[in-house]
């Protein structure tokens, strides 16, 4: 099984994500921020069930759809690093992803 990063920048998407659900639907946030987790966690057994983002060809990045959001990560050897969350109606902005610097 692979090992699970959150860099803090991921938490905090994911956080700004839910809390602005939560002003409306609290429940909805919730339910949205385990689906995240819950499918996150399913990368420990299948690290390339995610797919490569288009606007990312050919690079070392994947991403995992958990409607609304979008999901960017990148594996190194054992370790899936969970790298920018964002709703899937915003538009993508590959330094986001390519900013954040892994520390091993």
């Amino acid at each position: 099984m692979a090992e699970l990063i959150w860099t803090e920048p991921a938490i905090q998407d994911l956080d700004v994500i839910a809390d602005y659900i939560a002003i409306d639907n609290p429940i909805a946030a919730n339910r949205l921020v385990q689906k995240v987790f819950s499918s996150i966690d399913r990368l420990q057994s299948f690290p390339k069930m995610g797919s490569c983002p288009p606007e990312l060809p050919n690079s070392p990045y994947r991403q995992l759809v958990v409607t609304p959001c979008r999901i960017f990560y990148r594996i190194e050897k054992n370790i899936i690093y969970i790298l920018h969350v964002m709703r899937g109606e915003q538009l993508f902005r590959a330094e986001l992803i390519e900013e954040q610097k892994i520390h091993k």
